[in-house]
């Protein structure tokens, strides 16, 4: 099931990737640094809205669909979360309408953030029935709603910002779009749900499991934006633009490796347990975190080597040098952020010990607040890099130790040794390639980098990547003798 996630997945993370940078090229020239900055700010509050209010409705239904029995059970697990959203969605327009009236500060990021927040209810019913998708192995249907909404939210978004919406115009993108899917998804979801009934018991479970996951996530939020609000508070908001492209460059990349993985990865685990025990379960595990590092490891190193070409190509002139000097420390805080959430925090999610995931992303949100309250006044946008990375690497740690006490998830050592190897060596080759600038420098960069760590990983069998290569080939010489 890890396999065909993978493979299936990989056209909408392309699409996903293509279009994270396709958003930074084009809304740091469309925008203003400072309408940039508000857009960074109020992409954040959302971003915190939604996690807050409705995340725990979708990992529910990603960790209990394939627990339920046919007939029944089914209906009553559609039935009690669709109803629960619902109800969850009205109040929150509702509280986004009061907002608006008596918001008291920027009007311009006032209307960036209503618009941000009006579309956070169909985000949600759209990511619940992706969820549904993902857990019961709907490959094709998951990653085509997810390739329409992220091309549809981006055409929206330049369509509002040509039009000089400033701003609001991703986020109106960015809520218009699932409102458009809904009626391609929503009447097949609910049709799951037809003759069950809404269950209280069933809704406060899910909650039990659900809420500590949500309050996790929302810390990961502070994590990731305590930095954007301390910069506006002490400099500016064309700070915080400039800050938001250099972490959106490198967030970004690493982000999608990590979803496109865990978006198989999750699914896969959840079944390896529920239908094959423990041992079956560590199996699986052991071969995604090797996938993990194979592919982290230098995409990391990779986007911290090549920051300041890779600016120059993306970013608009008026924030590109800032943010390249923040890129490297964010690509290090999105490695370890990945780690975190899509391997070493699935202890909690498997063994539906949720409360503990947020004991421990509670001490890295701690200490990023910490961190950049002294950082941030002194260093500007490196102190807030600085806290970030620090941060990241403690949660990390707090996860993998907590994680420990619920389900024992494996590290493949000598598979982390030989992948960081041959990421060194490639480290070592692009660190002394000339720097001529711009897209020539990024594609030399990345054609050179990219050769000498497959050079070196087969050589290492880093993650056993040789012994696939054989095996592929020997099916490929059988199918042509």
């Amino acid at each position: 099931m890890f396999w065909r996630g993978v493979w299936g997945y990989l056209p909408a993370n392309i699409v996903q990737g293509v279009v994270g940078f396709a958003s930074i090229v084009l809304f740091t020239r469309l925008l203003s640094p400072e309408d940039f900055g508000r857009y960074a700010l109020a992409f954040s509050v959302m971003t915190l809205a939604h996690v807050a209010v409705f995340s725990w409705l979708e990992a529910a239904m990603a960790r209990f669909w394939a627990a339920q029995g046919p007939g029944a059970a089914t209906r009553g697990h559609f039935a009690s979360l669709y109803r629960t959203a619902f109800g969850l969605s009205l109040a929150f327009l509702a509280m986004t309408v009061l907002t608006a009236w008596i918001w008291p500060g920027d009007p311009l990021f006032r209307i960036a953030l209503v618009a941000g927040l009006a579309g956070v209810p169909a985000r949600s019913l759209v990511k619940l029935g992706q969820e549904r998708y993902r857990a019961a192995g709907e490959v094709g249907k998951a990653a085509g709603l997810d390739i329409a909404v992220t091309i549809g939210g981006l055409a929206v978004g330049i369509a509002f910002a040509v039009a000089g919406w400033g701003a609001a115009a991703p986020l109106l993108g960015v809520g218009l779009a699932p409102l458009a899917a809904l009626p391609f998804v929503l009447p097949g979801e609910l049709r799951q749900a037809r003759g069950g009934a809404f269950e209280p018991a069933r809704v406060r479970g899910y909650a039990v499991y659900g809420y500590p996951i949500a309050a996790s996530l929302a810390l990961t939020v502070v994590l990731s934006s305590t930095d954007r609000f301390l910069l506006a508070a002490f400099m500016d908001e064309a700070a915080v633009g400039a800050y938001h492209a250099g972490y959106s460059i490198a967030n970004r990349t690493l982000d999608v490796l990590f979803l496109w993985l865990g978006s198989a990865g999750q699914p896969a685990l959840v079944m390896a347990l529920e239908r094959g025990g423990p041992e079956r379960l560590k199996t699986a595990a052991r071969e995604q975190l090797s996938t993990f590092l194979l592919i982290g490891l230098p995409a990391a190193a990779g986007v911290a080597l090549v920051a300041r070409p890779l600016s120059e190509v993306l970013i608009g002139e008026d924030l590109r040098i800032a943010a390249a000097s923040v890129t490297p420390w964010i690509a290090l805080s999105a490695l370890l952020y990945g780690l975190t959430a899509y391997y070493f925090g699935q202890a909690f999610t498997l063994g539906k010990k949720t409360k503990l995931l947020l004991v421990a992303m509670a001490v890295p949100a701690a200490m990023n607040v910490l961190l950049n309250l002294i950082l941030v006044p002194r260093f500007g946008l490196m102190g807030a890099a600085w806290a970030t990375a620090a941060s990241f690497g403690l949660g990390l740690l707090a996860t993998q130790m907590i994680g420990r006490r619920v389900m024992t998830l494996p590290i493949p050592w000598e598979n982390l040794i030989r992948c960081t190897v041959a990421t060194a060596v490639m480290a070592l080759v692009v660190a002394r390639l000339p720097a001529i600038g711009g897209l020539a420098e990024l594609a030399l960069d990345a054609t050179a980098g990219g050769a000498v760590y497959a050079a070196a990983a087969l050589t290492l069998n880093a993650a056993g990547v040789r012994d696939v290569a054989a095996r592929l080939l020997a099916r490929r010489r059988k199918a042509t003798a």
